[in-house]
């Protein structure tokens, strides 16, 4: 109980001194999220979309595997990336293995299809309800699927916080592509990893608290979103 105190405190300690090497992992974790959050949601919201309202042979199929894609094991990701982006690989010219690149690439494969996935539900679901009137105005194709996810936004807006909330817990993906080198490609993950065997308690468990909190105001913004668009727009 003594070192857990301990850590705890020295945790605090950090946090509230604003520790430069801490500063530095946070801050590379929410560039690489972030950056990939954006591409995933670019790639994810125009496929989810697309599949909510096109009907084709074959659709059922396209979304099982986009449901099954949520459940991908990330280092089985951060594996294939690794082996593309490796010197003997078809993309190791460009010199992009064990860099933030690298990192963002693989969370960006790796969230896709849980924004893909979740958008095409809450979009489908707006798409039932207004077909009609969109089919009577002649409004179809990428027309409906630009008015739906507006009329969603709010909501896929909560979906792409769940996204980044998955990029920023994730560790297997981007330990592999990235390295965990230290001031180069260590995020919060994996240095929560590295310094706990190290016995750095206090620096891993730092990070770990301003892991939790990041993840628990993604969840609070979700919430109020949420509720704002119910009271807004009923």
């Amino acid at each position: 109980m003594s070192d857990f105190s301990a850590a705890l405190s020295g945790a605090f300690h950090l946090i509230s001194s604003a520790d430069p090497k801490l500063v530095q992992i946070v801050g590379l974790s929410l560039s690489v999220s972030l950056s990939a959050v954006a591409i995933a949601s670019l790639l994810g919201l125009a496929l989810g979309a697309w599949l909510a309202v096109s009907r084709f042979a074959g659709r059922g199929v396209i979304i099982a595997v986009l449901n099954a894609l949520m459940g991908l094991p990330p280092v089985v990701i951060g594996l294939v990336v690794y082996l593309l982006l490796s010197r003997a690989g078809p993309l190791g010219q460009y010199g992009l293995l064990f860099t933030p690149t690298a990192m963002v690439i693989a969370q960006a494969i790796l969230i896709t299809p849980i924004i893909a996935a979740l958008a095409r539900q809450v979009i489908e679901d707006a798409w039932n309800n207004y077909r009609e009137q969109f089919q009577s105005l002649g409004v179809h194709g990428w027309r409906a699927s630009a008015t739906l996810v507006w009329d969603t936004r709010f909501s896929l807006v909560t979906v792409t916080l769940a996204g980044l909330g998955r990029a920023c817990a994730e560790v297997g993906a981007v330990m592999i592509v990235g390295g965990n080198i230290d001031g180069v490609t260590r995020v919060m993950t994996t240095a929560i990893a590295l310094e706990t065997t190290k016995g750095d308690l206090p620096l891993a468990l730092s990070l770990g608290v301003v892991l939790v909190l990041v993840v628990l105001t993604l969840n609070l913004i979700a919430q109020w979103l949420k509720s704002f668009a119910e009271a807004r727009y009923g």
